[in-house]
């Protein structure tokens, strides 16, 4: 159960983190990251640091059972 609530909160982490450090220029090495226009607004977006997002908001939800 907590799986699920974790990954609304990794989307969150990496959709603010990617837009900083993408916005600078940067690829984030092995981050990844890339920019998706949707209709007329850019996204950054990185599926590594999606899966690290939920994995860290996995374990702290696991850490406070």
């Amino acid at each position: 159960m907590e799986l699920f609530k974790a990954i609304p909160l990794g989307g969150i982490f990496t959709g603010v983190l990617a837009l900083v450090i993408g916005s600078q220029g940067s690829k984030g090495g092995q981050l990844a990251i890339f920019r998706a226009e949707i209709y007329q607004y850019d996204v950054w977006w990185s599926w590594p640091l999606f899966f690290a997002g939920v994995a860290l908001a996995w374990g702290i939800m696991m850490l406070q059972r």
